[in-house]
């Protein structure tokens, strides 16, 4: 492979990124489909995708040309329509996804990945750890220090925060290390 070449681990256009969702058009309408560019777990550039809400595709592209330039690797970021609408299965992929119509898991709650307001990255490195124990998803394992880990203070952290997102890290009742929401 050629220096300078791009691995393209998405190349949806929108009405395939949106294919099957249970979502409702006026949710649908608010959406938009962004390439992004990472540095891989290979050391090699990637192009992927994030169905987000339009409102905050120039923050997410933003995060993710610091998270390139920082060589914060990202192990994927495909469209979760790729992983049957399985917020599970997409994170045992190690994924980074953000619209995804559902509930909060455990609850009856819409999610801010309903509405695309929510983003989570590398979800096997930054597992949901929950207070009685449960880790989801059940492959993950937070180590601090590892690359592509989410860490309170780091760069990729404190770019979400200045833009006004709130961290899961830093959620109460779940340290969602993946996750942020705005």
């Amino acid at each position: 492979m050629a220096d300078g070449e791009v691995i393209v681990d998405s190349g949806m256009d929108f009405s395939g990124a949106i294919a099957g969702t249970a979502a409702p058009r006026e949710v649908l309408e608010t959406l938009c489909l962004i390439d992004i560019h990472y540095a891989g777990f290979d050391g090699r550039r990637h192009r992927g995708q994030l169905v987000i809400h339009r409102d905050l595709a120039a923050d997410v592209g933003e995060i993710f040309a610091l998270m390139e330039s920082l060589k914060f690797p990202v192990a994927g970021a495909v469209p979760i329509v790729r992983y049957g609408w399985s917020d599970e299965a997409s994170m045992a992929a190690n994924n980074a996804s953000a619209f995804n119509y559902r509930v909060v898991a455990g609850t009856d709650r819409l999610s801010r990945h309903a509405t695309g307001r929510a983003v989570d990255i590398n979800p096997r490195l930054n597992p949901a750890i929950y207070a009685d124990g449960r880790i989801a998803p059940a492959e993950g394992l937070y180590r601090p220090g590892i690359p592509g880990t989410l860490t309170g203070g780091d760069s990729v952290v404190s770019a979400f925060l200045e833009r006004g997102w709130r961290w899961g890290g830093h959620f109460n009742h779940v340290r969602d290390y993946h996750h942020f929401e705005k």
